[in-house]
């Protein structure tokens, strides 16, 4: 999990090191439009930048596409965001879904549980009942990494905390432990 800027945060499944190339291109395109316009990239902004790098690589002679999909949150002034983007390019607004090895297991659990109303908290536990539907061994707080989007900074000044944060091992644990 990578935090793109205060408001943006992207996951991916496959090929780490082309999912670090992704974060630092997501980060510049970031920072290129925070220089110019004096404020976060909205989220669709953002992706629509990301699908593009990642389509031209499918068409280009002497590279590879980048072997991953991503999911990118953000918050902008349409709400909260989550978007898929796939190796070829394509990308997909969602409520809520996954990506990875189990991911029709773990969509069909989230058409199943996921409500549009859901409390940060109920969200939180719907998230990591997924995870551990599809998951081999063990969860821990270790294992697992957990990204939330304040909503409620949206109308606020979000200078003073970011809107996409990474929870904490500890966090997590508190998590785990009113589910396990």
């Amino acid at each position: 999990m990578a935090k793109v800027c205060d408001s943006i945060g992207m996951v991916y499944s496959g090929m780490g090191p082309d999912f670090h190339v992704l974060v630092s291109s997501a980060r510049k395109i970031a920072q290129t439009y925070i220089r110019t316009y004096k404020e976060d990239p909205p989220v669709r902004i953002l992706v629509k930048e990301l699908a593009g790098i990642m389509q031209e690589f499918t068409q280009s002679g002497g590279v590879r596409p980048f072997g991953v999909s991503l999911l990118l949150a953000g918050i902008d002034d349409r709400g909260p965001n989550l978007y898929q983007v796939d190796p070829s390019g394509s990308y997909f607004p969602w409520k809520a879904t996954a990506i990875g090895k189990n991911m029709v297991n773990s969509k069909t659990f989230l058409e199943k549980r996921f409500n549009g109303d859901m409390e940060l908290e109920d969200a939180v536990h719907t998230a990591i009942l997924t995870l551990k539907e599809g998951i081999e061994g063990q969860m821990t707080e270790e294992s697992i990494d957990i990204g939330i989007i304040h909503t409620s900074l949206a109308a606020q000044d979000t200078s003073a905390m970011p809107a996409f944060k990474r929870l904490t091992t500890a966090e997590i644990k508190d998590y785990l432990s009113n589910i396990i």
